[in-house]
């Protein structure tokens, strides 16, 4: 403030700029915006914004820096010949962004197109709008000033595109070069830090009844934490859940199932649940921390808000890298829920002790209808054989059933194909439901008409037929397997005879 070689304004900003990093402390993404009658006069006040969510960084730089922009323009040619006949577009003297890009990715390559722009904006916020930034990362690549591997349909990059400089090899490879014929996987990779991890305790009223102190989240919670979203049973209508830990390495799903839950999850990312990988150092660093320090056994869940396999392609595979971190402990395990066939990778392992791989099934009707873009199930079930057959712990999670016409005979028929094969070591059910930010938001809600009641997790099949789908699936078992329900209330779990408190579903040990 009191450096003399700035002027009023220069200071100004300044303090803005200032405040902007003590506000992003607490809230981490933050802006602000001049407030001017005219371009050429002093600012009168500024606006000030702050989010702890990144999108919301990214739609108000969009918008503030529209409002403000325009907002000159109108004035400065109101009342001239130009009024109304120029758009405001053309008039803004931000300068290029172009060099800002390029320095960006020198200085940071691999990053996601998204990822980049929020950088960006981050440090020179409401100067350009993301049209301008994504038309100059077009031409760039066209250009041949960057490079982006990732695919991208009729050359048209979307966000989740990774750049990299031009005459720079940053791209994973095999021994023999590139895959080539299929998509390839790449991860951004970010620089360790010397930072020393946090775990984070917190005590838990676990199914038992008793209190247990467990790790709550690594760190910030980005790549593990505990998903303890549903409270302890109390009422009928409560569900009975176990607080498992999510590693959250990847975002969305290929499959696009038309009641999957991340479509409601993720109704507010511009890609919804296309999927997203994150930094693999990160991911790499939280896992490792986690297993040198943590001495409480746990299964870490990677396929909660992924399907664990889709990252499978390419030179590296997610699985691979994953188990190799967890090989080399005893004390933890890794699970895969998934409905991908692509186990290439996991039959390349040799002797799998710390690994859980659970496939998602249905009724081949119900699959057939909703599940149209996975796997057929009888594939899935020469996967999981397969696995099975190599030494890897395999589950199944019949889920969600529905009850259709002649659902009997389609999942007993379902059980008799499993048997055929093999024996899974654990069988978990779960009936339709549905999150009320589920149904908003997806396009096929033909299998709404199925649920009829209310529970703490959204809505449910009536009561009645619930209980005569699980009857009929574990009269047909027998006393021959380990059976559980998922996401299913109290009422249900006591109406059938199931201890509740001693829950051993597809989650848990």
């Amino acid at each position: 403030m009191w450096n003399t070689s700035l002027n009023s304004q220069e200071k100004e900003t300044k303090v803005m700029e200032k405040y902007r990093e003590l506000l992003s402390k607490y809230l981490s993404y933050a802006g602000f915006c001049p407030v001017k009658e005219r371009r050429e006069k002093r600012v009168k006040y500024f606006i000030t914004f702050c989010s702890r969510h990144q999108d919301a960084m990214l739609l108000m730089n969009d918008i503030m820096c529209k409002a403000y922009f325009k907002q000159m323009h109108e004035i400065e040619f109101k009342g001239t010949l130009f009024e109304g006949k120029l758009d405001w577009r053309t008039t803004k003297d931000t300068g290029s962004i172009e060099p800002i890009i390029l320095d960006a990715v020198n200085h940071i390559p691999g990053k996601s197109r998204k990822d980049l722009w929020l950088s960006i904006i981050q440090k020179r916020f409401m100067r350009w709008t993301s049209s301008e930034y994504k038309n100059s990362v077009q031409k760039l690549v066209e250009q041949g000033e960057l490079i982006c591997p990732t695919p991208h349909k009729r050359k048209q990059l979307n966000d989740e595109c990774l750049l990299f400089p031009k005459n720079k090899d940053f791209i994973h490879r095999s021994q023999g070069g590139l895959i080539i014929g299929e998509p390839i996987t790449i991860y951004s990779q970010v620089k360790r830090s010397n930072k020393k991890i946090k775990i984070r305790f917190d005590k838990y009223k676990i199914l038992n009844g008793a209190a247990k102190t467990l790790v709550s989240q690594v760190a910030d919670g980005s790549i593990i934490k505990r998903f303890d979203k549903t409270p302890y049973p109390a009422k009928p209508t409560d569900v009975v859940c176990p607080h498992f830990l999510e590693l959250k390495w990847a975002y969305g799903c290929p499959f696009d199932c038309s009641w999957c839950y991340l479509k409601g999850t993720f109704r507010f990312r511009p890609e919804g649940i296309k999927p997203t990988y994150k930094d693999l150092e990160k991911v790499k660093l939280h896992v490792e921390t986690f297993l040198q320090e943590v001495k409480t056994p746990e299964i870490l869940n990677t396929g909660e808000i992924a399907d664990s396999l889709m990252g499978e392609n390419g030179a590296y595979p997610f699985s691979k890298f994953i188990i190799s971190l967890f090989e080399k402990q005893n004390r933890h395990k890794v699970l895969f829920v998934t409905k991908s066939t692509n186990v290439k990778s996991l039959l390349g392992i040799a002797s799998p002790r710390q690994v859980i791989v659970s496939f998602s099934l249905n009724a081949r009707p119900v699959a057939e209808k909703w599940e149209k873009k996975a796997p057929s199930v009888g594939r899935r079930i020469e996967a999981a054989k397969k696995l099975s057959d190599a030494g890897y712990e395999v589950r199944f999670r019949i889920d969600p059933m529905v009850p259709i016409e002649n659902w009997r005979e389609s999942y007993i028929g379902l059980i008799n194909e499993i048997f055929l094969k093999f024996t899974p070591e654990r069988i978990t059910l779960g009936s339709l439901r549905g999150l009320q930010s589920t149904i908003n938001s997806t396009k096929d809600t033909s299998w709404v008409k199925y649920l009829k009641e209310s529970s703490n997790w959204g809505r449910k099949i009536d009561f009645t037929t619930r209980y005569k789908m699980y009857t009929t699936i574990i009269e047909h078992l027998g006393n021959r397997h380990n059976i559980a329900l998922c996401k299913e209330t109290k009422a249900m779990w006591e109406k059938l005879g199931m201890n509740w408190k001693r829950i051993r579903c597809n989650c848990v040990w």
